[in-house]
């Protein structure tokens, strides 16, 4: 039974991929699509109920394990949920062309999602894990008929890619210090193979998580339509790296640098992420830096030691961001491009305004929604670890509260009274969407309530720690102060630019680590394949090209050989061989015709001589019998 969690996502998205329904086929396309995400949503209620567990034996020795813990069960539903609305929307808002295809895959990346948060051993992990890198691949590159967008998705693909070989790694390592690729016996490891097996997870994380240096990977996988990022970042790809670590926390932090490294790579995620949405200006990009910098608190969660504070703000996370990358989307097409400067159009769309504010409240942080809640656990995870770690994820909630205000403002603030109406949005299917998930946000603020942090940590599995207060006041201070920077940037008409200059844009393009990563990585690895491309060509090649040569004159000198010695005992043999026939026909005739005549001369002889004794006269009978006996006594006698 727990195989059908991500095999019927898997088989329905194929199909619907698959099927052209001839008549309104938005309706057709996103219903199905529904479906089979609300019936997947409920194996998954049942999975994280049972807690069952499943294996099927692919090879001798080698078993593909199943198994839902409580991490995994929270995550397996969390991810159709968010995945339903998702889907709707893409079969109301996207083009006709490749409709079918966009739906189908988007299913298909929950079944392959699903497969990798189930997964109970390395092997079975690694096929969704690449599965999820295969499929975001496809749906980056959806409209590839625009030269951009293949490149785009081979760049994501290439990146997490590259992570992607820690995580087999890992699982080599595994096998050979334990036999075995089972969660269960990866606290078997001991010694080398251990610290190896747990880096190989942690880079694989990182670069799926687009934890620095693997951020800007991110931006790139915004070529692809607005729900593939709406579900790559709230609950799917991105958010792989983050669970995986809070699945496998007990085992990884066996080794004494798994939590400074990982709380690193998150607070340096989280803080660069922070700065880079506050400077960007284009709508997808901003959300996309802001979602590196919160999967940056996850892994300072997860570092701290609170697996439990980590799922909890990828729960709250993956509802609020995936609500405002749809609205973006909206503003996307509404406005005409994806510049935030140039949007505005909280006076046209006041209800998607309004439904994208409350995505915008929970994203910077302001109670009583569900993502101020969980970045104060996040927030009191750090503080308990260490007071200055908890001072500087407050810091990230300050810059958090800033691009969130800012977004806000630019996407969807009072529109100027001069701006152009760049017409009506798509359809009416969009805004139903962004309801149930900002519903969705506000539903899960009522962890404020009595009872709500209990009950949170009942079904993580996991006591969730409690914040001191001067971190509440010091939080809610930077969260103010955040958006009152906003706020004041827009009065002043700097909020879309804050007064860079366009050579300063570079910063918001990840601090110009594309361009560093390119110096320092990119431009020398491709001087170093040009270069073994000339050593191949000059001596390689030419090494080639001499033994070839050297072959050709041995061959050449074979061949005279073969003429001249080989060839002449060939004939020289035939010849004695034609000499020896002749002589042979020769002898032959005369002394086997010599025999032949001499036989028959000498039958001849003895026929005319018995003729002879056929005289008539019977007294020459009776002597030759006479002689006869006579011989025969004779005989007799010599006999014996």
């Amino acid at each position: 039974m727990l195989w059908a969690l991500p095999l019927t996502p898997l088989a329905a998205g194929l199909a619907i991929w698959r099927t052209r329904p001839p008549r309104r086929e938005r309706l057709t396309l996103g219903t199905a699509g529904a479906l089979a995400l609300l019936v997947t949503a409920g194996i998954a209620a049942w999975a994280a109920w049972t807690h069952p567990g499943a294996g099927y034996g692919w090879a001798p020795g080698v078993t593909l394990l199943l198994g839902v813990d409580d991490v995994a069960g929270v995550v397996a539903l969390l991810v159709p949920l968010v995945a339903a609305p998702i889907v709707v929307y893409a079969a109301a808002h996207e083009r006709r062309r490749g409709l079918a295809r966009l739906v189908g895959l988007l299913v298909v990346f929950v079944g392959a999602m699903e497969l990798l948060v189930v997964a109970e051993d390395l092997l079975t992990l690694l096929i969704g894990w690449e599965l999820v890198g295969a499929v975001s691949w496809g749906l980056i590159a959806h409209e590839w008929r625009q030269a951009d967008r293949p490149r785009a998705a081979a760049h994501a693909f290439n990146t997490t890619r590259f992570g992607d070989l820690g995580l087999f790694l890992a699982a080599m390592s595994a096998f050979a210090g334990a036999g075995s690729l089972g969660y269960a016996d990866l606290g078997g490891l001991d010694g080398p193979l251990l610290h190896v097996t747990v880096g190989g997870v942690v880079l694989a994380a990182a670069a799926k998580s687009a934890q620095v240096p693997f951020s800007p990977w991110l931006f790139s996988a915004m070529g692809g339509p607005t729900p593939v990022s709406a579900l790559l970042h709230a609950a799917t790809m991105v958010a792989a790296g983050a669970y995986i670590l809070a699945r496998l926390h007990s085992f990884l932090d066996l080794v004494s640098w798994f939590a400074p490294v990982v709380v690193g790579l998150g607070l340096a995620t989280a803080l660069a992420g922070g700065v880079v949405a506050c400077l960007q200006p284009h709508a997808k990009k901003l959300l996309a830096a802001s979602t590196s910098a919160h999967y940056g608190l996850m892994f300072v969660a997860v570092g701290a030691g609170s697996t439990a504070a980590g799922i909890a703000h990828l729960v709250t996370h993956a509802a609020f961001k995936s609500l405002l990358f749809l609205a973006a989307g909206v503003a996307i097409t509404a406005g005409g491009g994806e510049l935030l400067g140039r949007m505005r159009l909280g006076s046209r769309l006041p209800v998607v305004a309004a439904l994208t504010a409350v995505g915008s409240l929970a994203l910077a942080g302001v109670p009583p929604l569900s993502g101020a809640w969980t970045k104060e656990v996040v927030l009191a995870a750090a503080g308990e670890y260490a007071p200055w770690l908890g001072m500087l994820v407050v810091a990230a909630g300050g810059l958090s509260a800033f691009y969130a205000a800012r977004f806000q403002l630019l996407a969807y603030g009072p529109m100027p009274g001069d701006a152009r109406d760049h017409g009506p949005t798509r359809g009416a299917v969009e805004p139903w969407a962004l309801g149930v998930l900002a519903l969705a946000v506000a539903g899960l603020g009522a962890l404020w309530l009595p009872g709500g942090h209990e009950l949170a940590s009942h079904l993580l599995g996991e006591e969730l720690p409690t914040g001191a207060t001067w971190e509440l006041v010091a939080s809610l201070a930077l969260v103010g102060a955040g958006v009152y920077a906003a706020v004041n940037a827009d009065r002043g008409e700097r909020l879309a630019t804050l007064g860079l200059s366009p050579r300063s844009a570079g910063v918001a393009d990840w601090l110009g680590l594309p361009v560093l990563a390119r110096a320092a990585v990119v431009g020398p690895t491709l001087g170093l394949c040009a270069a073994l491309a000339r050593f191949d060509d000059r001596v390689v090649d030419a090494g080639v090209r001499g033994a070839a040569g050297l072959g050709g004159v041995v061959s050449a000198g074979l061949a005279r050989a073969d003429d001249r010695v080989v060839d002449a005992g060939v004939r020289g043999t035939a010849r004695l061989a034609s000499a020896v026939s002749r002589l042979l026909s020769t002898a032959g005739e005369l002394g086997f015709d010599g025999l032949v005549r001499g036989l028959a001369g000498g039958i001849a002889a003895t026929a005319r001589d018995s003729r002879r004794l056929q005289t008539g006269m019977t007294h020459h009978y009776y002597v030759l019998v006479a002689c006869g006996l006579v011989a025969l006594v004779a005989a007799t006698a010599i006999w014996r």
